[in-house]
């Protein structure tokens, strides 16, 4: 029997994954955090996950959830803690920080019970970060936040009311998270400047890459297409994902704007989807789609032409978007419209899959949506490296042997005993 079957080393371990995002939820960290907690609860470990209610990335509370402060779930053998608190609809720093007080309150106030071994934070949520290391101290156990992003910096350059306090106080709640931790994952080698600039050790940093979440696409493309409306004819540019003010999906209506015979489509949720639907009432070749369902997400990302990634010119990018490795299973080539310098554009050169083009110039954007769709036999090589890409270094075994290493350090240092 394997370690996955349940007689490995974290037979019998108690840990903690605090999450403000978990399933239901089907993009963001949620996928990760339940792929997570589900793949330790199936190496014999007693998982709990401490998060919130299903919210994202439509910022609206899953309609079961309504009138419920809080409740217990068994899901894939993970017993899911869930707490209420304030979901905003208009995102500002003010929305923001209330959100995040409600999550830090409740999550707090009701913890699951018992000790665990360790605790894992995923960062964001900020308050999910507090959370951890509040409760790893109150423990006395290892604290182990995994950065998905940091948002000090991404409130800094929000551009919404407030952003410069928000970054402030976002800087002091994520140092306060990080500073005492066993160790800190990073999904990317572009975080750790970030977090040795909030006082973390650079010798207790560990680079944990996220890992591709969906299934390869099954479905007949045509018919995929067919389903959707979308003619042969015209050429689909694809964009999935949430709809915030960081990703700058104006440029997206602006292409659209500049080319008719060009359909761009628009799938997902977030705090921008209303106005973003506005600016693109008068256009017939914009399409906004709801999220798809797990089954039929990755059908739907293989039956356009070109993905998007999108990023305002004002953003400095460290993270990278968990859509894009969705986006490298399907099979098609990516567009990604961000700085040369950050994640998303390592990423993307890093796959081979996909080009670059200058943030929010539509112009820019459009050619180069132009040159792939005009030889389908180059952009179909070009998106098959996303694949191949996936198959070497984004896999979910590898993904998560990574994240068994990590656990396994912090749990064998906390203890000073020989690893097994």
């Amino acid at each position: 029997m394997s370690d996955v079957e349940g007689r490995g080393p974290l037979r019998g371990r108690r840990l903690l994954v605090v999450s403000t995002n978990y399933a239901p939820e089907v993009t963001g960290i949620g996928p990760y955090a339940t792929q997570l907690a589900e793949h330790w609860a199936a190496s014999g470990a007693r998982v709990r996950a401490l998060t919130g209610m299903p919210h994202y990335p439509s910022w609206r509370l899953d309609a079961r959830y309504r009138g419920v402060w809080r409740t217990v779930e068994i899901r894939g053998g993970v017993g899911v803690h869930r707490r209420a608190h304030y979901v905003p609809r208009r995102q500002s720093a003010l929305h923001r920080a209330a959100f995040e007080a409600s999550v830090l309150a409740t999550g707090l106030a009701a913890p699951p019970p018992g000790r665990p071994d360790a605790v894992i934070a995923q960062m964001p949520s900020l308050a999910g970060g507090v959370i951890g290391a509040r409760l790893a101290r109150r423990h006395r156990v290892p604290c182990i936040p995994v950065v998905q992003d940091l948002m000090g910096a991404a409130a800094e350059q929000s551009g919404i009311r407030g952003g410069g306090r928000a970054a402030a106080l976002a800087a002091a709640a994520e140092r306060y998270a990080l500073r005492g931790a066993a160790l800190v994952g990073v999904i990317h080698e572009s975080f750790v400047p970030g977090v040795t600039a909030l006082g973390v050790d650079p010798g207790r940093i560990r680079l944990v890459p996220n890992w591709t979440h969906v299934r390869s696409p099954a479905a007949d493309r045509a018919a995929t297409r067919a389903r959707l409306g979308w003619s042969e004819g015209a050429p689909v540019l694809l964009h999935s994902g949430n709809m915030g003010l960081k990703q700058g999906l104006e440029v997206l209506v602006d292409t659209a704007r500049l080319a008719p015979d060009l359909r761009v489509v628009l799938m997902g949720d977030g705090s921008r989807r209303d106005t973003l639907r506005a600016q693109a009432a008068s256009l017939p070749n914009v399409d906004f789609l709801e999220p798809a369902g797990a089954d039929e997400f990755p059908d739907v990302l293989a039956a356009a032409d070109v993905l998007a990634v999108t990023q305002r010119a004002s953003v400095l990018d460290m993270s990278v978007p968990s859509k894009l490795t969705s986006y490298f299973v399907t099979g098609r080539p990516v567009i990604a419209s961000v700085a040369e310098e950050g994640g998303t554009a390592d990423e993307v050169r890093r796959s081979g899959a996909g080009v670059l083009v200058a943030p929010e110039d539509p112009a820019a954007l459009l050619a180069a949506v132009r040159k792939l769709t005009a030889d389908p036999a180059a952009a179909d090589a070009l998106g098959a490296e996303g694949p191949r890409y996936v198959a070497r270094h984004l896999s979910r075994q590898a993904g998560l042997a990574r994240f068994d290493a990590l656990l396994a350090e912090a749990l064998h240092d906390a203890q000073g005993s020989p690893r097994r």
